[in-house]
C-alpha cells in the first residue's frame, strides 16, 4: 500500500527530497511543509501549512492524514528531537536521535568526540572567555584562524580570519553580542581541497555516496562573503577512488562505529565535510542530513528507489539495500539568490523564465520562493536550485549555466564558474621543454623550472606537452566537445610592451596580451582552450621573463584555458638592450550549434550593450606615444584624477578587460546576437558587429568614460571623432541584442561588471558601408573631468548637467538621511540620490529610503571574515551603482585604508565638533569641559588621517547644557550635511591634491597653479582652502 510522506523544511534541499520520493510507487502523496511554490501542488507533492515547530501538533497532523514517514530537513529539528518525539508516537522519522544529532548542532561537543576516538581534524580549543581565546590565537605555533560560535543556533556563524588579530576581534565581536551563545571554538585553519562524503547508515552499515564539492563564497573566484552554498557537482573527478575508500572506512565507519559505542546508534543520513590535506584527510564539520545544495546533486544520481533505501536504513536492514549511483554521469548545481544575500533579502520579484528551463532538459528546485496571484515570486535568500545532469562534468556545467541564463529575475545574484575547480583539478602541471634554441642558459632554465604552481594555473583538461621542443597535444574530447568548430587568434602588444619597458613594469601585460586573444574567440561563442606566447629579446632578463611569464600564467587561469608553453629568444645585434617583442596564440572552440550568429542578425530597434574596460590598446597607443612626446607630464608624473596614488604610466598600462568565462553563458543563452571588443576603437568594434548599410547611434553619456580618456582628449587636442575612431573610450566590448531581452542581458552581465545600454540599431543608411554616430562624445570628455566640470558651471552658456550619483551608508544611528533625501529632490539640485547602504538589517534609515523609492543594501559585516572584504564587497556595490560620492549618515564601522585611498575626495561625513575633530562618541561634551565658548558641527572630506583642512561646512553654536547642546548639534547636522552634498556634488567644493579642501566663489575659477595648492599671481586670491575659507 502506497504511504504519505511528510518532509519538513522550505528550501531548494526539501523540494529535492519530495522530487525523488515522488518517483517512488511506494510513495501515494508526498506533503512539504511549509513548502515553496515549487511544491505547491507539483503532481503528487503539495504544501503544508502544519506548524513545524510544534512536535505534538506535527504527531497529530501525521496521525490525521495516515502518513507513515517523515523527514525532517532543518537540522534544528533534529537537535530539538523531533525524531524522537515522532517515534515516541508511533509515527516513522528518518534521521539521528537528538542525542547523535549534537555531533552537528555543537562544536565543541563534535571535536571532542573526534579526540576521544583518533579520528583527524585540526587543533582546537573552545573558550567562554574571550581574552583567554585570544591569547590562544596569538600563542599557538599553528594558524589558529577559525572561529566558530556554539550552539545549534550559531552554525553559520564561522569566521575564517586572514591574520590572528582579525581572528580576536572576531572573537571580541561574536562574545559581546552573546547571541550565539557564551563559548567558541578556535581551530586552526587547514590548506587543501575541500569537498563533501555523505552516507546513509542504520547505525552498523555505511552506504557512501558519490563526492560532491560545494562553493560557499558568493562570486566567482571564491571571493565574497561565506553563504550556505552557491552551488555544487558531483561527483568530484579529482578524487581517486581508493581514497574514497580510505574516506568511507577510516572516517564514515568509524564515526558510525564509535557513536554506536557510546549508546548513541546513528540513523539516517551522515554528511562529513573534508579537507584534503599534505598530512592526510581530516574532517571539517558535520551534518545530519543532506547539506544544501549537495542534495541537489546527489540523488538525481541515485538509481535506487529513494522510499526504499530510506525504509531499509530505518529498518536496520541497509546491507541488503544498498544503493547504487549512476555511472558517467555529472551533475551541476548553480543556485540563483536574492539580492542581498547572504544578508537581508529582498522579497516579492517575479521570477520568469522556469518553463524554458524545464524545457532544456533541467531540474529547477525551489527555495525561496512563493506564489502570488499565480505567479512564482521570491520569498527568500537562496532562490533556485538549476541542476544540469549530463554525460561529463563539462557539458553539465555548460547546461546549468544555460538554464540559469534563461531565468530572470530583479537582482538575481549567482555564480557562473560552479564546477570549473573541478575540470581545472583534474589537470597535471605542464612541463615546458625546450630544444637548444638562440636562448641563454639561464633563460632556459628559468622557463623550464617555473613552480608547478604557476603552470597549475594555466592548465585545463587535454592539454600536456612533451616530446621536446615547441610542440604540445591538446585532447578536445577529454575537454567535453562532441562536434567542435576550432577559432584561432594571434595578437602581439606592440607599442603598450614599450611603454611597460620605459616604465619597467611587466606585471600585467601578460594579461594585456590574454585578453586581446581570448576576447576575439568570444566573438565566435568560442570557449578558450589553450594559448602559447612568443617573447623577443634584445637582451633576456631573467626577472621580466619571470615577471612576464606569471602574468601569463595567471591570466590563462583567470579564462579557463591551458598555457602550453612560450618560445623565447635573444634577437641577434644590432637589436638594443631592453628591446622586447611579445605575441600570443590561442586556440578555442565551439560546439558546431553555438556559434553567434554574425552581421546577419543585427537589425533595426536592436539594442548596444557596453561592457567597462579602462584599457588602451592597438594603434590607440601610438597616439599615446606622440602625445607623451609633446606632454609637460611624463610616464611617472601622478596621473590625472589620481590624487597622486598612481603614475601617469601605471594608468597607461592598464590591462583590458578580459571577459571569458563569466560572459560565456550569457553569450551561448540565445539572447545575444552579435558581441565584438573594441581594441582597435570604439567604431571599429562596432562595425564589425554591423551588416552592410546598418547604422546606429550611441549616447556617450551613458557610461563612465576613465579619466585617463579625458586627458588624452584634451592633452592631444583630439576631435571626438579621432577619439572614437583611436580609443575604446572605456567600453571594452559591445553586444547587440534584441530590445526587449535588453534588460534582461544587462542585469545577467552587471552581476559580474560594470555594463551600460550605450545605443541602439538605426534604419539603414543610403550609404556604402554602416554608419555609426556617437552622441554627446565631447560633453561626455569633459564632464568626465571634475576641473572641467567646475569650469563649464560658470560658463555663459551651460550645457545641462547630469546629476551626480551618491550613495548614503547607514548604521541606524544617524539622522540625516531624510535631509539628504529632501535636499536631492529639490529643483536645481546636483545630487541624486542612487544607494542606500547599512551594515545592519531592520534600521529605520531602509524603510525611508524604500519609501523614497531609493534602492537599498544590507551588507552585514558580522558575515565577512575580514574588513577589507566587508569593505571590498561595498566597493563592488557601488561600482555597481555608478556612485561618485558617498555620505557617512551615522556609519558605525571604521573603513580601511585602501578604501579611503580609492575613494580619497568621495567620502562626505559630519563630526558633532567645530576644532579639532573629535573621534569619540562625546564630542558634544568636549566644548563645555575644555572651555570652548562656541561648538558647532562639521561636515568634511573622509581621510585616512582626519584634519580640520578638509571641512566643507560649519554650523557654529553658542555654548550651552549637555543635552541641549547634542539636541542643537543633531538640527546643525541636519542644515550642514545637505548644504555641504550640494556644493561637492556642484564642482564648487573639492579635495585639494594636499588633503585640503579647495572652493570656489561665484564668477571666480581657479588657475592651475592654484589647482595643486599654489598661491596665486594676481592681488586677490581667487582659491580658499582649509577650514577657515569655507562658507
Amino acid at each position: 500500500m502506497a504511504e504519505r510522506v511528510l518532509v519538513i523544511g522550505s528550501g531548494g534541499r526539501e523540494h529535492a527530497l519530495a522530487w525523488k520520493l515522488a518517483q517512488s510507487p511506494h510513495v501515494k502523496h508526498v506533503f512539504v511543509a511549509p513548502g515553496n511554490a515549487g511544491t505547491a501542488d507539483n503532481g503528487k507533492i503539495s504544501n503544508s501549512a502544519v506548524l513545524v515547530s510544534n512536535h505534538t501538533i506535527v504527531t497529530q497532523f501525521c496521525k490525521d492524514h495516515n502518513i507513515g514517514l517523515v523527514i525532517a530537513g532543518p537540522e534544528a529539528l533534529l537537535a530539538a528531537g523531533i525524531v524522537d518525539d515522532l517515534r515516541a508516537a508511533g509515527v516513522g522519522c528518518f534521521g539521528p536521535c537528538a542525542r547523535a544529532a549534537q555531533l552537528a548542532s555543537h562544536s565543541s561537543s563534535s571535536k571532542a568526540f573526534l579526540d576521544r576516538h583518533g579520528i583527524p581534524t585540526a587543533r582546537w580549543k573552545a573558550f567562554s572567555n574571550p581574552q583567554e581565546a585570544c591569547r590562544f590565537i596569538t600563542s599557538t605555533d599553528f594558524p589558529a584562524r577559525v572561529v566558530r560560535a556554539r550552539g545549534p543556533a550559531a552554525r553559520k556563524e564561522v569566521t575564517i580570519a586572514a591574520s590572528k588579530e582579525e581572528a580576536c576581534r572576531a572573537v571580541q565581536e561574536i562574545m559581546q553580542d552573546r547571541m550565539f551563545g557564551d563559548m567558541v571554538v578556535i581551530e586552526e585553519l587547514l590548506q587543501g581541497e575541500e569537498l563533501s562524503c555523505s552516507c546513509f547508515t542504520d547505525g552498523v552499515t555505511v552506504a557512501s555516496m558519490p563526492p560532491a564539492q560545494p562553493h560557499k563564497r558568493l562570486q566567482d573566484g571564491d571571493r565574497g562573503p561565506t553563504t550556505a552554498g552557491m552551488g555544487a557537482y558531483c561527483p568530484v573527478p579529482q578524487v581517486p577512488e581508493a581514497l574514497l575508500e580510505q574516506i568511507r572506512g577510516a572516517i564514515l565507519q568509524h564515526v558510525v562505529d564509535s557513536l554506536r559505542q557510546e549508546g548513541a546508534a546513528y540513523v539516517g543520513v551522515l554528511q562529513t565535510g573534508l579537507m584534503l590535506t599534505k598530512e592526510g584527510v581530516k574532517i571539517l564539520n558535520f551534518k545530519c542530513q543532506f547539506g544544501d545544495p549537495q542534495c541537489q546533486v546527489i540523488l538525481p544520481l541515485l538509481k535506487n528507489d529513494f522510499y526504499e533505501v530510506i525504509q531499509a536504513t530505518m529498518d536496520g536492514k541497509l546491507c541488503s539495500c544498498m544503493p547504487a549511483w549512476s555511472e558517467n554521469r555529472s551533475a551541476v548545481c548553480v543556485v540563483m539568490a536574492s539580492p542581498g544575500y547572504p544578508g537581508d533579502s529582498d522579497k516579492g520579484m517575479e521570477v520568469t523564465g522556469l518553463p524554458q528551463a524545464e524545457q532544456l532538459g533541467l531540474q529547477v528546485f525551489h527555495g525561496g520562493t512563493a506564489l502570488r496571484d499565480g505567479r512564482v515570486v521570491t520569498s527568500g535568500g537562496r532562490v533556485l536550485s538549476v541542476t544540469a545532469v549530463r554525460q561529463d562534468l563539462m557539458e553539465a556545467v555548460g547546461e546549468a549555466n544555460r538554464g540559469v541564463a534563461t531565468i530572470h529575475f530583479q537582482g538575481a545574484t549567482f555564480r557562473r564558474d560552479i564546477g570549473h575547480r573541478g575540470l581545472r583539478l583534474l589537470q597535471q602541471p605542464l612541463a615546458l621543454v625546450y630544444k637548444d634554441r638562440q636562448v641563454a642558459a639561464g633563460t632556459r632554465d628559468l622557463w623550464s623550472h617555473l613552480p608547478q604552481t604557476a603552470a597549475r594555473r594555466g592548465a585545463r583538461a587535454g592539454g600536456r606537452s612533451e616530446g621536446g621542443g615547441f610542440a604540445a597535444f591538446f585532447d578536445l574530447k577529454a575537454s567535453g566537445y562532441d562536434d567542435p568548430i576550432l577559432v584561432t587568434q594571434t595578437k602581439s602588444l606592440g607599442p603598450k610592451l614599450q611603454l611597460a619597458q620605459v616604465c619597467k613594469r611587466h606585471d600585467t601585460i601578460g594579461q594585456d596580451l590574454v585578453a586581446l586573444c581570448v576576447n576575439d574567440l568570444l566573438a565566435q561563442g568560442a570557449e578558450p582552450l589553450f594559448f602559447l606566447s612568443h617573447l623577443a629579446c634584445g637582451k633576456l632578463d631573467a626577472e621580466v621573463l619571470e615577471t612576464i611569464k606569471e602574468g601569463i600564467a595567471e591570466a590563462c587561469r583567470s579564462a579557463g584555458c591551458a598555457f602550453l608553453g612560450a618560445e623565447v629568444t635573444e634577437a641577434a645585434a644590432p637589436c638594443p638592450s631592453g628591446h622586447c617583442d611579445l605575441a600570443g596564440f590561442a586556440v578555442g572552440a565551439v560546439e558546431r550549434g553555438q556559434r553567434l550568429p554574425g552581421l546577419q542578425r543585427a537589425e533595426e530597434g536592436d539594442v548596444l550593450l557596453g561592457l567597462g574596460s579602462a584599457g588602451i590598446h592597438g594603434r590607440g597607443f601610438g597616439v599615446v606615444r606622440k602625445i607623451l612626446l609633446t606632454s609637460s607630464l611624463h610616464c611617472s608624473s601622478p596621473a590625472p584624477g589620481s590624487c597622486g596614488h598612481s603614475t601617469l604610466g601605471d594608468v597607461l598600462l592598464t590591462p583590458g578587460k578580459m571577459f571569458s568565462p563569466a560572459l560565456l553563458p550569457v553569450l551561448r543563452s540565445g539572447h545575444v546576437k552579435g558581441f565584438a571588443p573594441t581594441a582597435e576603437g570604439l567604431l571599429g568594434g562596432i562595425s564589425r558587429l554591423l551588416p552592410e548599410h546598418i547604422s546606429a547611434v550611441l549616447d556617450a553619456l551613458s557610461w563612465k568614460i576613465p579619466e585617463i580618456f579625458c586627458w588624452l582628449y584634451k592633452e592631444g587636442n583630439l576631435s571626438a571623432e579621432e577619439m572614437a575612431q583611436t580609443f575604446p573610450c572605456g567600453i571594452g566590448a559591445v553586444l547587440v541584442v534584441q530590445k526587449e531581452l535588453a534588460q534582461h542581458v544587462l542585469q545577467d552581465i552587471q552581476r559580474q561588471q560594470e555594463a551600460w545600454l550605450i545605443g541602439k540599431v538605426v534604419a539603414p543608411c543610403h550609404t556604402a558601408g554602416s554608419h555609426i554616430e556617437v552622441e554627446n562624445l565631447a560633453e561626455a570628455l569633459q564632464l568626465s573631468s571634475p576641473q572641467q566640470l567646475l569650469n563649464d558651471s560658470t560658463a555663459q552658456s551651460q550645457p545641462k548637467k547630469r546629476k551626480v550619483k551618491v550613495a548614503v551608508l547607514v548604521s541606524g544611528a544617524g539622522r540625516a538621511l531624510p535631509a539628504l533625501i529632501g535636499s536631492a529632490r529639490e529643483p536645481g539640485s546636483c545630487a541624486q540620490l542612487v544607494l542606500v547602504i547599512s551594515n545592519r538589517p531592520g534600521v529605520q534609515e531602509l524603510c525611508s529610503a524604500a519609501r523614497a523609492g531609493i534602492p537599498t543594501r544590507v551588507i552585514d559585516h558580522k558575515l565577512y571574515g575580514s574588513r577589507s572584504e566587508f569593505d571590498s564587497t561595498i566597493d563592488r556595490v557601488l561600482e555597481e551603482f555608478s556612485v561618485e560620492l558617498i555620505c557617512l549618515s551615522g556609519f558605525m564601522r571604521v573603513l580601511s585604508s585602501p578604501f579611503l585611498r580609492k575613494w580619497k575626495g568621495k567620502i562626505l561625513n559630519a563630526s558633532p565638533s567645530l576644532f579639532p575633530l573629535v573621534k569619540d562618541g562625546n564630542a558634544h561634551q568636549e566644548p563645555l569641559e575644555s572651555g570652548f565658548k562656541v561648538a558647532g558641527c562639521t561636515v568634511h572630506f573622509v581621510l585616512e588621517e582626519p584634519s580640520a583642512a578638509a571641512a566643507i561646512r560649519r554650523e557654529p553654536l553658542p555654548g550651552d547644557s549637555e543635552a541641549a547642546l547634542e539636541e542643537r548639534l543633531q538640527e546643525a547636522e541636519l542644515r550642514a550635511f545637505p548644504t555641504a552634498l550640494q556644493l561637492v556634488a556642484s564642482g564648487a567644493v573639492w579635495l585639494g591634491a594636499h588633503g585640503r579642501t579647495c572652493w570656489r566663489r561665484e564668477s571666480q575659477r581657479l588657475s592651475p597653479q592654484e589647482e595643486h595648492g599654489h598661491e596665486a599671481s594676481s592681488a586677490e586670491p581667487q582659491e580658499h582652502e582649509g577650514l577657515w575659507g569655507g562658507p
